[in-house]
């Protein structure tokens, strides 16, 4: 009896043949695009992508408006900043609680509602010609009230929509459509402005059209919103708000990995994103150039971010993912270091581009982890006092940046934050306490 096949009968045999190219290329797409394949996940992704787009639109015009009405000061770019952030340290976790208690899609289409109405009063102040730096501060901090209750809400209804294995591919891909919008409202902005000086128009006209657009773009994503058929069922009845408040600061507390990844992207943003806010800067003193430059300045980290997040989705839910963001984090300040140094706009575009890659990696990593160890019950406070620290680092980190390059200059200042970065990452790199290099 003949157990198996001769060895003469393998060597004469036909070779398995090797899957088409083709395939292997579908299904690589299939698995960077899983999220796609739920219903209310794509009509959300749409909607945010084209509010996003006119978001980041305005946030170009308006930080050229600022620095055209300051000198471009780094002081004033970096408080508008911290304006619109500083909601979100005071009322963040109040709004994670919302998150939690009531039905998520209404509080975002609240929210919504708020950013509009600040962008159609910004173009109404540019169309008088009456706009001072105290209105846009303002708003800014208005615009900031609504994120502090819309931002946890979002972040607590992307894991409602999908399954729970293709939750890292959402995060991944929610990323893409945010750093679509990066990659394009910017350009459209310097478009816009090329195009009315060509006609003879003024960069204030361009820049008010912008904040209209704006405006209008909330329509889209307010209508989506309301398309979605995802049910939330509230948590915490019979509770007070503080209760659901100090249970979600308990969660965190006895979760030692949680309180580290929280610490992480705090420091992170921190130090990273202040590059970002004082691009005007770079734009016009170090180059000598104008709002065109600047748009392909912010362009150029957005399409880094866009494979950044393609890179992350392609992977998914993946082993070793605290790893990987921590060294990822160190190549990110390596990045911003060489963009402080360079003299080279060439060079400046494409060190940006990678800034953009490691920057997506290390917070769409961090995003994923932390969303994958909430429980659907708690997801919306633990998110809030995530976004507390992540984006409450942002503000901060402007103004602490802008006030410092007031002494020693912005670049130095952009180089002295690259090797904090490092720093940090190395930290968490070989300390094992916190958990995160585990994660």
């Amino acid at each position: 009896m003949r157990l198996g096949p001769r060895l003469a009968d393998i060597a004469d045999a036909e070779p398995l043949a090797a899957p088409a190219p083709s395939l292997l290329g579908s299904r690589a797409i299939g698995r960077m695009l899983a999220a796609f394949t739920y219903r209310d996940f794509r009509v959300q992704w749409f909607g945010a992508c084209t509010s996003s787009i006119g978001t980041w639109m305005q946030m170009s015009a308006q930080q050229w408006l600022v620095g055209s009405l300051t000198d471009f000061s780094a002081l004033y770019l970096g408080l508008d900043a911290f304006l619109q952030q500083l909601p979100i340290i005071l009322f963040s976790l109040i709004g994670g609680v919302f998150a939690d208690r009531y039905d998520r899609r209404r509080t975002l289409i609240a929210s919504q509602y708020v950013q509009m109405s600040t962008s159609a009063a910004l173009a109404l102040l540019m169309y008088l010609q009456a706009v001072e730096i105290w209105h846009i501060l303002a708003l800014s901090f208005i615009t900031g009230c609504a994120q502090s209750f819309g931002g946890p809400a979002y972040q607590a209804l992307i894991p409602t929509l999908v399954d729970k294995r293709d939750l890292p591919n959402a995060v991944a891909l929610n990323s893409i459509q945010f750093n679509v919008a990066r990659l394009l409202g910017p350009l459209m902005f310097g478009g816009v402005v090329a195009i009315f000086i060509h006609y003879g128009y003024d960069e204030p006209q361009a820049m008010n059209l912008c904040f209209l657009l704006n405006a209008l773009s909330f329509v889209v994503v307010i209508n989506t919103l309301m398309m979605l058929r995802v049910k939330h069922i509230p948590s915490g009845a019979g509770k007070s708000v503080r209760d659901e408040l100090k249970s979600g600061l308990s969660y965190v507390k006895h979760h030692d990995n949680l309180g580290a990844l929280i610490v992480l992207a705090a420091a992170t943003t921190f130090l990273g994103f202040a590059v970002m806010n004082f691009l005007p800067i770079f734009a016009k003193q170090i180059f000598g150039e104008g709002a065109a430059t600047f748009s392909f300045l912010v362009a150029s980290s957005a399409a880094g971010a866009i494979v950044g997040a393609l890179i992350v989705a392609w992977l998914g839910k993946f082993r070793h993912m605290g790893v990987t963001a921590l060294l990822v984090q160190a190549v990110y300040g390596v990045l911003i270091i060489g963009f402080a140094a360079s003299r080279s706009l060439t060079v400046s575009y494409a060190l940006l581009f990678l800034t953009g890659v490691a920057q997506m990696i290390v917070f769409s990593t961090i995003t994923s982890i932390v969303q994958l160890i909430a429980p659907d019950s708690m997801r919306g406070r633990v998110m809030s006092i995530y976004m507390l620290f992540f984006r409450g680092g942002m503000p901060i980190g402007s103004l602490v940046s802008g006030w410092a390059a007031t002494f020693v200059g912005t670049p130095q200042v952009i180089g002295l934050n690259g090797g904090l970065l490092v720093l940090v990452a190395g930290y968490f790199l070989l300390v094992k306490s916190h958990g995160v290099r585990e994660a």
